[in-house]
């Protein structure tokens, strides 16, 4: 059974949208700016008015309550939302020192004030902070379009080692050719409402 699967979702002006993502698959989507790619992950996310459904397994986003689904299936924004003064606050276990590491941050990033933090900082981890509800599906919208060369390479890094490792879906929004080609299993162009396949060898593994 896929884990993530789209049942003719509408919003907007995208949709309907059929879609499944298997457990461990990287699934890409890109499109011109406006087509609706953000939508479309806010949708699945439930965080916007919808009509068709998306299910993880066999359980329906409609069956479940609101903050149970998004945790399970969890949207990383391309900027997201933060309410404290320190990173520390938005986090409700220590964080993965491993992780830190692994994108390049040191042990003591808990403890910063977010207004020292530079926007790639924060993108990070923001994308931290999701990973540490250990979600079932990841829905990424653009996870590395504020960072250099080096910090994307180890985001995306950070993300299939998740993936492979616990098997999770990822639907990744990404405006970067040579990103999907080096990520996902398969890509989607997202245009005039609807997903089109594209041919394509994956590099992933």
């Amino acid at each position: 059974m896929p884990i993530l699967r789209l049942h003719q979702l509408r919003t907007r002006h995208v949709g309907p949208i059929e879609l499944s993502v298997d457990a461990g698959e990287c699934v890409c989507v890109h499109g011109a700016s406006g087509s609706g790619k953000t939508l479309l992950l806010r949708a699945i996310a439930d965080l916007d008015a919808h009509a068709g459904d998306a299910y993880l397994d066999a359980q329906p986003c409609t069956m479940l309550a609101a903050p149970e689904w998004r945790r399970s299936v969890a949207l990383v924004a391309a900027e997201s939302q933060w309410w404290g003064e320190r990173v520390g606050d938005h986090f409700e276990t220590d964080i993965d020192a491993g992780w830190l590491q692994q994108l390049g941050l040191p042990e003591e990033a808990i403890d910063w004030q977010l207004s020292r933090c530079s926007t790639g900082e924060r993108q990070r981890l923001a994308l931290l902070r999701t990973l540490m509800h250990e979600p079932a599906v990841l829905l990424l919208d653009e996870p590395t379009g504020n960072l250099d060369q080096e910090s994307t390479r180890r985001v995306e890094e950070l993300l299939a080692d998740y993936r492979r490792q616990r098997h999770v879906a990822v639907l990744w929004v990404s405006h970067d050719s040579a990103q999907i080609e080096r990520v996902a299993h398969r890509s989607f162009l997202l245009r005039d409402g609807g997903l089109a396949e594209e041919k394509r060898v994956p590099r992933c593994r």
